[in-house]
């Protein structure tokens, strides 16, 4: 399938029925804490992209322009992100992707985010777009895997997790998940420079005009999918991508340093697995 057919296509994209449950209790107080709902979209790669989709939207005369899960707020009525969040309610029967292990697929996906984050942060880039990207970065696999039996099968190959599936995808079917993402943005109106990080993060110096934020989330990526993994520290050396990090001058150490101190905790009081289990 190509890549724009495969963009036309719709399916449902699955929360975390934990962190939905708590984002319908805080949205029905009398007096909703718009922090702790920010926090929580922040754990939710679905909810967070819905919300940019919406927010960016021409209706808002803001297209392109809404580059964070915080920003989207400052949009939105509350009704309509509880509206959202009413119908992730509704079709957590849909919460299977065949193949995908989503409790892992959640946590890599705000694990991408946070590192990404604290990159950017290091390098005085925006860290309300880099959270962004890594938090929607593999949005592009649901999508691929609702439509393309065949990205089930490449699993037997390469784990749908694993460091090398972007450039396992590329091999057999042209695109990687980051492009699709990298659509999906751009069918959305988000932000070009989100657009442009996703299409180029498997590959950071194929743009023409360099979007250093590529490189911040193909580093994100891969301290994400190694972690993950497990990895030990000789892996870690190893897998390391060294010309990104040497073009943004950041070596091994510094990107490990960026780990968040509390990296399990997505909520407070909870685990991430806690709350993809329920």
């Amino acid at each position: 399938m190509e890549l724009a057919a495969l963009l036309t296509q719709r399916f449902v994209m699955p929360s975390v029925p934990r962190v939905v449950a708590l984002l319908l209790t805080e949205l029905g107080a009398t007096q909703p804490d718009l922090r702790r709902i920010d926090q929580l979209l922040c754990t939710d790669p679905a909810l967070g992209l819905r919300l940019l989709q919406a927010a960016n939207a021409p209706f808002f005369k803001l297209p392109g322009q809404i580059h964070s899960v915080a920003e989207a707020l400052a949009v939105l009525r509350l009704g309509q992100v509880q509206s959202m969040v009413s119908q992730a309610a509704a079709q957590a029967s849909f919460k299977t992707v065949p193949g995908l292990p989503l409790a892992k697929f959640w946590a890599c996906s705000v694990d991408a985010a946070r590192m990404a984050r604290s990159l950017a942060g290091l390098l005085r880039l925006n860290q309300q777009a880099a959270y962004t990207l890594g938090l929607i970065h593999a949005m592009g696999e649901l999508t691929m895997r609702a439509v393309m039996p065949q990205v089930v099968a490449l699993d037997a190959q390469c784990g749908p997790l694993e460091l090398k599936r972007a450039r396992a995808e590329r091999q057999i079917f042209g695109f990687c998940y980051t492009q699709v993402s990298a659509g999906l943005s751009a069918q959305w109106h988000l932000p070009q420079v989100i657009t442009d990080a996703l299409n180029f993060a498997h590959a950071p110096f194929d743009n023409d005009a360099y979007e250093p934020l590529a490189g911040v989330l193909h580093l994100a990526i891969w301290r994400a999918r190694a972690r993950q993994a497990g990895l030990p520290p000789n892996a870690l050396a190893v897998t390391f991508p060294s010309l990104v990090g040497e073009v943004l001058g950041l070596d091994i150490d510094m990107v490990l340093q960026q780990d968040p101190l509390d990296w399990t905790r997505q909520v407070p009081g909870q685990t991430f697995a806690d709350l993809a289990a329920r």
